[in-house]
């Protein structure tokens, strides 16, 4: 398969975001964790798009039940989708929600493209050749943590982080320029990535949150890891790092 076919089938995807109207809004596990009628029918329309260019994958998506990894996503292809990342975002008319598309090979990530249809932006990546934005070659930023703007995300499903988290924000404020919040920890990763930011942090992101996004964003040439340092575990929810090649190392804010 070829990743300009994933890509179209975002920008499809991004359309039905566009287009949709006042969808009705159901509430899961978590507080404030929404779900719109309008996810429901991307990740609907994604499943099957998708899975006509590679009908030997499987499945990983945020809504209809497909939210468990198993053993099976570790061997082969798999397709990791959040039809809206950035639900909250998307019911408020807030900025932005993007459409999220990893493909996992033999566990790790292969493909990824994220399309952010408000701006009309689509990050794409292939392991290992680079990452791009529209078709144009992107890198993150050399600027160190303090001439750079931070990004947080807050994991607002999870409130027993909330200390935790504004602990951590409190202690990065003074070490970068400002900080800011999307609600879409995707788009947060590819502003790392395309030189917006220089670093964003999350508490407790899930599969399909970050999937798409951290291989963008080391392929911008960042470095994306939990809050420790350890390697991405591309089987399920993890903290998240994600720094731009002028931050050297996770700063001591944790």
């Amino acid at each position: 398969m070829e990743i300009q076919q994933i890509i179209d089938i975002a920008k499809e995807a991004g359309e039905i975001m566009l287009k949709a109207s006042r969808p009705k809004i159901m509430e899961k596990s978590g507080h404030a964790n929404f779900c719109t009628e309008t996810d429901e029918k991307i990740q609907a329309f994604l499943i099957e798009g998708l899975g006509e260019i590679a009908p030997e994958a499987s499945f990983l998506g945020e809504e209809d039940g497909r939210d468990e990894f198993t053993a099976k996503m570790s061997s082969g292809y798999c397709f990791v989708i959040d039809p809206i990342d950035g639900t909250s975002n998307y019911i408020y008319s807030y900025r932005p929600s993007v459409v999220s598309i990893a493909l996992l090979k033999d566990g790790r990530p292969y493909m990824g493209v994220i399309c952010n249809p408000f701006d009309d932006l689509v990050f794409s990546a292939v392991a290992g050749e680079g990452a791009y934005c529209n078709g144009e070659r992107i890198m993150s930023s050399e600027a160190p943590l303090s001439e750079s703007l931070a990004i947080i995300g807050t994991a607002p499903y999870y409130t027993e982080l909330l200390d935790q988290t504004f602990s951590a924000a409190k202690k990065l404020l003074p070490l970068c320029v400002d900080i800011r919040r999307s609600g879409s920890a995707a788009w947060d990763m590819c502003c790392v990535a395309m030189g917006r930011c220089s670093l964003y942090f999350e508490l407790r992101i899930q599969l399909w949150d970050y999937a798409a996004a951290a291989l963008i964003a080391e392929e911008a040439g960042c470095r994306a890891t939990d809050i420790n340092g350890a390697p991405l575990s591309y089987t399920g929810a993890t903290s998240a790092v994600c720094m731009a090649r002028g931050v050297k190392e996770i700063p001591d804010i944790f």
